[in-house]
């Protein structure tokens, strides 16, 4: 499971938090850091190629905090056969 929440500090930046690969050290930080943020989209990858689906995800990010305007839906759509 993964959550896309845009930060409310300055930066304003959108960032994703993969649930099921936390680990007990960084848990807390992270589910209070997504918690703190602005929700904007969540799903499920496959664990089949989990590694494509991620970097995917980062291309999206990346093209979002650069200024694209995209939707939920486009991250889906961009997710294709790797969203479950």
């Amino acid at each position: 499971m993964y959550e896309i929440y845009r930060e409310t500090t300055y930066a304003m930046e959108y960032r994703v938090v993969y649930f099921t690969e936390l680990q007990d050290h960084n848990k807390e930080h992270e589910i209070n850091r997504a918690m703190a943020g602005e929700h904007f989209c969540d799903g499920f990858i496959k664990d089949f190629e989990k590694d494509k689906a991620k970097a995917i995800i980062d291309g999206l990010l990346a093209r979002m905090n650069e200024g694209e305007r995209l939707s939920p839906e486009d991250i889906v759509r961009e997710l294709g056969p790797h969203a479950a």
